[in-house]
């Protein structure tokens, strides 16, 4: 959109965004249009107090997005976009497709990434009467991925980011455990490499809304199964927690359809998915944005484009 772009990657995703710059230095694009500048929070937060900075852009935690408008405020009130955290539900009703083709989907959505991204579909509201049927495709399927090279492009299941982010997960699954939540599959491939962050998928079933692992964001391959009843039930239990990011809903009856969309607090819903997500800046392509604690601002489509603008009216008297 004409901007210069600063990069500030985490510093735990740093080559890639070092090799991004390479590729826009070969692809003929002008010096100091593109810059990439690594380190931790100290940098960021000099980028978004800068009085020069106009904009600031961010895909992360609440928190870290929470501190930012306070940076923002502080500075030149520059205009944020906010992609926090999600808690998304993936929302399964008794007249939904084929439970095969929805239980593939729901691992594809929930253990993509290794359940690093922040639309992850991490709770499955299933209702009571196809639980029992839905539950061992989806644990078959998910019994499916394997820990393999991240560098084979074959691998479809690979590590987490780094050794404190593998604790940090594993510490969920154990408080979930501890809270009487019933783990029903757990991976147990072996990792391909000694001492590589790996954690094998796991599903909780029998989790109450109000638990730990069904309210916060854990960032990885780890699902959280809750039963309900009906419509009315399904929405407070999708609604129940600070996040609004994205949801998947499973039906075939259109005016249900409708009053779930309508209910459930979310950017983005989608009806019926697949197991393979769209998104991006280019025309054909949804805009979406966060309701709650799962940020502020468009990305995505036309309107997402857009927010790289700043408008200005001209009136002419002649």
């Amino acid at each position: 959109m004409g901007n210069g772009l600063v990069l500030k990657p985490s510093e735990v995703t740093s080559f890639s965004a070092a090799h991004l710059a390479e590729l826009a230095i070969e692809a003929g694009v002008p010096a100091g249009v593109f810059n990439v500048i690594h380190g931790g929070g100290d940098v960021g937060a000099a980028l978004v107090h800068h009085q020069d900075v106009d904009l600031v852009t961010f895909t992360g935690s609440s928190r870290t997005g929470k501190a930012l408008m306070v940076a923002a405020g502080q500075s030149n009130m520059k205009r944020l976009i906010l992609e926090c955290g999600g808690k998304s539900p993936n929302i399964v009703f008794d007249d939904c497709p084929s439970l095969e083709a929805v239980a593939e989907a729901i691992v594809g959505r929930a253990f993509w990434n290794q359940g690093q991204v922040c639309t992850a579909s991490s709770r499955l509201l299933t209702q009571e009467s196809i639980k029992g049927d839905l539950l061992p495709i989806l644990i078959r399927k998910a019994d499916d991925l394997r820990p393999r090279d991240p560098l084979d492009p074959e691998t479809t299941y690979g590590a987490l980011v780094s050794r404190k982010h593998q604790q940090k997960v594993l510490s969920y699954i154990d408080r979930g455990e501890k809270s009487g939540a019933r783990i029903v599959h757990q991976g147990n491939s072996p990792a391909p490499f000694e001492g590589g962050f790996y954690v094998s998928p796991v599903i909780f079933d029998q989790v109450s809304p109000e638990q730990t692992i069904a309210q916060q964001e854990i960032f990885g391959p780890v699902l959280s199964v809750i039963s309900f009843r009906d419509e009315a039930e399904a929405i407070r239990t999708a609604n129940n927690t600070t996040y609004g990011l994205s949801a998947i809903l499973w039906t075939k009856d259109l005016g249900r359809a409708h009053r779930m969309t309508q209910g459930v607090k979310a950017g983005s819903i989608v009806v019926n998915a697949t197991d393979q997500p769209l998104g991006g800046p280019s025309e054909g392509i949804m805009s979406v944005g966060g309701h709650k604690e799962s940020g502020l601002g468009i990305e995505g489509g036309i309107e997402g484009l857009e927010s790289y603008l700043s408008q200005t009216a001209v009136q002419y008297f002649v």
